[in-house]
């Protein structure tokens, strides 16, 4: 398929996340963000999302435990 050059403006901030994320997969920053673009307009960003979402929703009791036994003091709970 023929590539079609774009040009965007970003933070310098944005543009090293995006220059750190392509590298970490081992992509170029044109295919790491045809792939967000890819992923976006499938709707697999926002069902990946829903997903977390209903997991989190689903679980949350235990992610509380275990944030609140790391917070008890040392001993705390010793019998």
């Amino acid at each position: 398929m023929a590539k079609t050059q774009l040009g965007a403006r970003v933070d310098e901030d944005v543009a090293e996340l995006a220059r750190k994320r392509a590298a970490d997969l081992g992509l170029s920053i044109g295919d790491y963000l045809a792939r967000l673009v890819q992923d976006d307009a499938s709707g697999l960003r926002a069902r990946a999302v829903d997903a977390a979402a209903r997991f989190l929703a689903e679980h949350q009791s235990v992610f509380d435990d275990a944030e609140q036994a790391q917070q008890a003091p040392r001993g705390a709970r010793a019998a």
